[in-house]
């Protein structure tokens, strides 16, 4: 379409992340559960930080870091999320806008600190997450700006931007205006633990149309069904939103439509350093592909081509051009 000024706008809780490599005894120490997320408060948030061992520090939050992987691969791309006009946040915003994402949400002046996401990456590469939202709970439907929003191809949203009420606001905001201008809504469960909390939400948006493509790994489809047979979770998904994009690690993934169910194949990986960010990656890898309006199993291809690069290096981001890595595949546009 000619009028659309961006392939992707995201959405989503603008969090620091703040990444050790731990040991299991350290996450019972805390009463974490390995693999999930947790909601935190600033006390909490000081406890664990002091206990942790020496960290790697670098912007992130799930849609933002689908939206830095789109902007990788040569798409444009923008975001919005808030973060407080501090030290952490003066920096998230130079992370992103340095990544070629257009990035026009104010920072609050007052309130509370930029929100932080301390994961834990133990030995087998997976994360598990300890997020205090900060300033990004604040983003509400006043930072919804209806031109931009109209203007992008798809609109990306993150479940877990459903825990802050102003937030969840927003979201429903933003498609709408998305609909109305005859755009796309897609969303990604996040979560299985968010999944839990908001299951019957998330169906509802997905039933009543609020959102046309719906992202989730195989623990989140369990979850959002309470089944434990993939192919049936599958099926209910497939009769529940126009297009789903299931991720199954090795697996590949699997994409299912009215019309079709493809499956692609997961992306070689020399080794597996920190889960964190497959997820957003892949769905960058996707959306890209989606917005070049290229066939459901390339888009699969880049999604897992990008979560392949993310997960062998600690920390949600790429570190190269994912566009020169598809190019050398042969899986770009």
């Amino acid at each position: 379409m000619a009028d659309v000024k961006y392939d992707v706008l995201g959405i989503g809780n603008a969090l620091f992340d703040v990444l050790v490599r731990t040991d299991e005894a350290f996450l019972a120490k805390h009463g974490m559960t390995k693999g999930s997320m947790s909601l935190i408060d600033e006390a909490r948030a000081a406890a664990i930080y002091q206990d942790m061992g020496p960290a790697t520090e670098v912007s992130g939050g799930s849609a933002a870091n689908t939206i830095v992987g789109i902007g990788s691969l040569g798409a444009r791309a923008a975001y919005v999320g808030k973060v407080k006009d501090d030290q952490i946040g003066k920096l998230y915003v130079h992370d992103i806008r340095a990544a070629g994402v257009a990035f026009n949400t104010p920072a609050a002046k007052d309130g509370p600190a930029t929100g932080c996401s301390y994961i834990l990456v133990t030995g087998d590469g997976e994360r598990t997450m300890n997020t205090y939202l900060g300033a990004a709970q604040d983003l509400s439907p006043a930072d919804i700006d209806p031109a931009e929003i109209a203007s992008a191809g798809i609109v990306y949203l993150e479940g877990y931007l459903w825990d802050p009420k102003n937030a969840k606001e927003a979201f429903v905001k933003a498609a709408k205006i998305a609909h109305d201008a005859r755009r796309k809504v897609a969303l990604t469960l996040s979560d299985s633990f968010c999944v839990d909390r908001y299951r019957d939400e998330f169906l509802s948006l997905m039933r009543n149309g609020t959102v046309d493509i719906v992202f989730a790994n195989e623990s989140e489809l369990h979850s959002l069904y309470m089944t434990s047979d993939f192919d049936t979770a599958l099926k209910q998904l497939r009769n529940d939103v126009n297009l789903g994009v299931v991720t199954r690690s090795e697996k590949g993934c699997m994409v299912v439509s009215a019309e079709d169910a493809v499956a692609a194949p997961a992306a070689p990986i020399a080794k597996l350093v920190d889960t964190t960010g497959a997820g957003d990656l892949f769905a960058a890898g996707f959306l890209y592909g989606l917005a070049r309006n290229l066939p459901y199993k390339q888009c699969g291809e880049l999604g897992a081509l990008a979560a392949a690069e993310v997960i062998q290096h600690i920390g949600a981001r790429p570190q190269v051009s994912l566009k020169e890595l598809a190019e050398q595949r042969g899986l770009t546009a």
